[in-house]
């Protein structure tokens, strides 16, 4: 999101130093620590088993929250005790690493940890001058981000229990030729984050102004996800998901690839379209992930309608507010208090009702599946999922476009149209599948929003 914040900027005050006596003992228990074999850090922090995301004992932990604009707002400090009290267990907390913003130092970010572990909330930090870096002027690259992440370290190490590092706000916009580079980049940062010592799980956005239209990080997530493996995705669903369908489309994709996926933010309606916030809620809730509301209080530049409680107020909840909190599916229903806090309990299963399963005798070498993402008049944008049911090195999907139906645009394909015969080919990167795998292509049609029926076939 991109509100305009105000201009006071108030600093918190510097926690207090340990004792001489217990930076020696605390020392001698790092140096003990070390010894032992790495296995050992399943005892301390997050980390992401088997797609979850559970916490040092394997219980499930369930995100549950609401985005905080804490750097524009830093005298707001009582707003952790209010999304405590209305039953959130996480807060995702904008900060800034000063390229865009005056930058929220290491005693301001030990006051706001120290905030959540007050009010038995789990942290999520995040930068937010990387918002749509390529397109938007004076955004951050993810690797200036890295660089304010290393300036906080030091009161960020021994948190693993109650913070998430979100390492940079939806990080690109929607430049292409910087958009392809999403993966490379995000790798890159988390490992200068790894190599620099830092054990926390770590939370990546998608491009697209963190939507991921393009569908880059579903398709790139796995080559971050066997870079480091306690990094979790995170998708951001304004307008592009408008449709139920695909809000289910994206989720089930993560889910089914055994991916760890979170909803990092989302609303009510936005001024790209309107997205399914009910479809959202009941759907996380399915499958077992988690999401974080946008935003606590605050909004400017026309979205104050995202606000979920007027002026800081939590006597003054508005209709977003009053969806979020206490609607279906929303925070009041489905949250859990985090373990570290007393919450939750034993290791918990995978969710009972599991994402639909892929077909169990499918017909021929692979299957293409068309759906509409979004419409308007004379319009519509759409997805294809190509789904291998044998090792591929190369697919081709074909359709019969319905009558007046025209592409003028695709990605994640070379598409081409003879009458009203259209040929989608693998692109150089997304043709290789193993059996069981599965890739996206997106297009924008002129004419009606009707689907047709493709085939598919190895190349």
């Amino acid at each position: 999101m991109r509100p305009s914040p105000p201009t006071a900027r108030p600093r918190a005050a510097l926690a207090l130093a340990l004792g001489t006596a217990l930076t020696l003992t605390l020392s001698l228990v790092l140096a003990l620590l070390a010894l032992a074999p790495s296995a050992a850090r399943a005892d301390t922090g997050f980390r992401v088993e088997d797609g979850r995301l559970v916490d040092a004992a394997g219980n499930d932990f369930l995100i549950r929250g609401v985005s905080h604009a804490h750097t524009w707002y830093l005298q707001e400090t009582g707003s952790f005790a209010d999304i405590k009290e209305l039953g959130a267990n996480t807060v995702r907390v904008v900060l800034s690493s000063g390229q865009r913003w005056t930058e929220n130092g290491p005693a301001d970010v030990a006051n706001v940890v120290s905030l959540c572990k007050a009010n038995r909330l789990i942290c999520m930090l995040e930068v937010h001058d990387t918002t749509g870096y390529g397109e938007q002027s004076g955004a951050a690259t993810l690797d200036q981000a890295v660089d304010y992440w290393l300036r906080v370290q030091d009161v960020l190490e021994g948190e693993e229990d109650h913070v998430l590092v979100n390492i940079g706000n939806e990080p690109y916009g929607n430049n292409d030729a910087v958009n392809q580079g999403w993966a490379d980049d995000t790798i890159a940062a988390v490992g200068r984050l790894r190599d620099a010592g830092f054990e926390h799980t770590l939370v990546v956005d998608a491009p697209n102004w963190g939507q991921d239209w393009q569908g880059i990080m579903r398709r790139d997530a796995p080559l971050v996800a066997a870079a480091d493996d306690n990094t979790v995705f995170s998708i951001h669903m304004y307008g592009v998901y408008q449709q139920e369908s695909t809000v289910v489309s994206y989720l089930e994709h993560f889910a089914n690839a055994g991916l760890p996926l979170i909803v990092g933010e989302f609303g009510h309606d936005h001024s790209d379209g309107d997205p399914d916030e009910d479809a959202i809620m009941e759907h996380t809730r399915r499958l077992g992930l988690g999401y974080i509301g946008w935003s606590w209080s605050g909004n400017g530049g026309g979205v104050e309608y995202l606000d979920m409680v007027e002026g800081f107020d939590p006597e003054r909840i508005t209709p977003w507010g009053e969806r979020i909190f206490h609607g279906p599916d929303g925070i009041g229903e489905t949250s859990v208090e985090a373990p570290v806090y007393g919450g939750g309990g034993e290791p918990t299963d995978p969710p009972t009702d599991p994402p639909t399963d892929p077909p169990t005798d499918p017909e021929g070498e692979c299957t293409a599946e068309f759906r509409i993402t979004n419409e308007w008049q004379g319009g519509f944008q759409a997805e294809v999922e190509v789904t291998a049911h044998t090792a591929l090195t190369g697919w081709t999907v074909t359709w019969t476009a319905p009558s007046g139906q025209s592409v003028s645009q695709a990605w994640n394909t070379d598409l081409t149209a003879s009458g009203g015969t259209v040929t989608a080919r693998n692109a150089s990167y997304n043709g290789g599948l193993a059996a069981g795998a599965a890739t996206t292509f997106g297009l924008i049609g002129n004419g009606p929003a009707v689907v047709p029926d493709p085939t598919c076939a190895a190349a």
